[in-house]
């Protein structure tokens, strides 16, 4: 995927733009996200280079507008929907195809947690990408159901039909146990 960097011209005169205060501010919200962010967009994607690569997307371009984004009533708000457009963006023009995870952990790990979070993925993989997103701004992220519709450009009411539709899905196939690899 090409890079979209632009180079920084130095200051001419004067303070920088970008001064010490801003930095260590985007820093410590930088630290403050990350993991979640990451957290989600695993789950999403089903990926975790997948996901690092959007997060790594997302935070740059935080970064860049960090003068606007800091004053925002909810810059954690505008990350996750900056990151769900990037994803949503790499679906539709399929620039880069999901490549399958093979093992999120690494094979001398405990047995009874690899095989949770592999029948966990294999049935999110189930879901929609729609019903997907709401699941897991909603349950793994703990949004309700109005700020996940913000996040998503969508009704409240559409996040707990796209939730609701999730969760009997799940039900469902972990019932039947037709989960498939």
């Amino acid at each position: 995927m090409a890079s979209h960097v632009r180079s920084v011209p130095a200051p001419t005169s004067g303070e920088s733009p970008l001064t010490r205060e801003s930095t260590s501010s985007f820093e410590e919200f930088f630290d403050a996200e990350r993991a979640r962010l990451f957290g989600a967009l695993s789950v999403m994607t089903g990926n975790r280079h997948e996901a690092e690569e959007i997060m790594q997307d997302a935070f740059l371009r935080i970064w860049e507008r960090w003068e606007r984004v800091s004053a925002m009533d909810e810059p954690a708000g505008f990350l996750y929907r900056t990151a769900m457009n990037l994803y949503r963006k790499r679906l539709r023009r399929a620039a880069v195809a999901l490549r399958k995870a093979t093992s999120l952990l690494p094979p001398d790990d405990a047995l009874d947690t690899v095989e949770a979070r592999d029948q966990a993925t294999r049935l999110l993989r189930t879901l929609t990408p729609r019903e997907r997103e709401a699941l897991v701004l909603t349950a793994y992220l703990g949004y309700s159901t109005e700020e996940t519709g913000e996040l998503l450009g969508i009704k409240a009411n559409t996040v707990r039909v796209l939730t609701t539709r999730a969760r009997a899905s799940l039900r469902q196939e972990q019932q039947e146990g037709e989960v498939r690899p």
